[in-house]
């Protein structure tokens, strides 16, 4: 099992470790709920170095950008950041990913954590025009700071003007007294905030640099547990619960990345499904009864006949109700629809929502 260059802080810092992806992983701290409450309210600091950075060099390196993944990157401009995945051959998808877009011949794709090796032999395989690939995954620290305060915290460590940065944007500079750090405005809960790109050399020093100019707003170290909780609230996909190699894009709601004004990887397939419209779709739901739906759950009709499986799902520390997300026939994929999970064998009833579930 790998670690990441912070694991002993984490171990220092009680955190409870788990196996994720292949990495030992902080799960928790304080507790889920505390955390999550962290983020939604002030600012916390997630450990992401685990996450997959590949740089791609060259006259082609945007062709072969649009000929792997859905959306158009040729739409990017310096310091522009957007949101994609990798259609595989059989209409499913490989992974989904944060396309960087450096300069006119340099981008950064950043890939999840579990499908680093099959990404990079993807990429690879497609690389016909000799596009210069670089795998920095093991050398390259992420934290993710997050939160409505997280501008305010990071401030005094930056030059960079980040309280009006844009987002989906990036800029390098200097951060924590580090050169070339890359600091872009995303993240994976909704609370807003940036995350930070860096040489894992440095990557105590610039974790104790933030906790030391975060301590006036209660900053706080934040688990996969929050994580989990706080993207599911924004109806975020988790690659693996929510999409995988054989879950269409279609149905699963990606369509707004899925753009047919270029040729890629299964694009005729993925239009045709488009145009004739798909037979199941990936939905939030609430639980109207008492209960909490799990992934792998099956959900039925009034009538208990089996109309689709649930991909993720928790109690929304910010709602305080059991949400999930799950793949509907299309009969009952319209909001207010009644659906019913099956949990120990019995019938509990939900409700088709729109996404995201926390307004903020």
């Amino acid at each position: 099992m790998k670690n990441t260059a912070l694991t002993d802080k984490h171990i220092a810092l009680g955190a409870k470790m788990v196996p994720f992806a292949g990495f030992n992983m902080p799960v928790q701290y304080a507790g889920i709920n505390a955390e999550h409450e962290v983020v939604r309210s002030s600012v916390g600091v997630f450990d992401v170095s685990h996450m997959g950075e590949f740089i791609l060099k060259g006259e082609k390196a945007l062709d072969l950008i649009q000929k792997i993944s859905a959306n158009d990157a040729s739409k990017l401009f310096d310091g522009k950041i957007q949101y994609s995945y990798f259609p595989n051959e059989n209409g499913g998808v490989i992974d989904d990913l944060l396309v960087y877009r450096i300069d006119e011949k340099t981008y950064m794709l950043v890939v999840n954590a579990s499908n680093i090796e099959k990404d990079w032999d993807w990429i690879q395989k497609h690389n016909t025009e000799g596009v210069e690939l670089i795998d920095i995954s093991d050398r390259t620290s992420l934290l993710a700071v997050q939160g409505p305060n997280a501008a305010k915290a990071l401030a005094s460590l930056t030059d960079i003007e980040l309280e009006n940065m844009e987002y989906y944007t990036f800029k390098k500079g200097v951060f924590a007294g580090i050169p070339n750090v890359l600091i872009s405005a995303t993240g994976y809960t909704g609370a807003g905030g940036f995350e930070i790109y860096f040489d894992a050399v440095h990557s105590e020093t610039i974790w104790d640099t933030i906790f030391e100019a975060g301590k006036p707003y209660g900053i706080q170290p934040i688990g996969l547990g929050a994580r989990d909780t706080l993207r599911l609230e924004m109806g975020f996909c988790l690659y693996g619960n929510d999409i995988d190699e054989t879950t269409c894009p279609i149905e699963a709601g990606l369509g707004w990345v899925t753009k047919f004004t270029k040729d890629f990887v299964n694009s005729e397939s993925l239009k045709v499904r488009k145009e004739q419209g798909v037979e199941r779709k990936l939905v939030g739901f609430e639980m109207v009864e008492r209960g909490i739906p799990r992934h792998g759950y099956e959900i039925v009709d009034e009538h208990d006949q089996t109309i689709g499986v649930v991909t993720s799902g928790t109690q929304s520390p910010s709602l305080q109700k059991a949400i999930g997300l799950g793949y509907v026939s299309k009969a009952f994929a319209k909001a207010d629809s009644d659906i019913y999970i099956k949990i120990r064998d019995k019938k509990i009833k939900a409700k088709v929502v729109k996404t995201p579930f926390y307004k903020g």
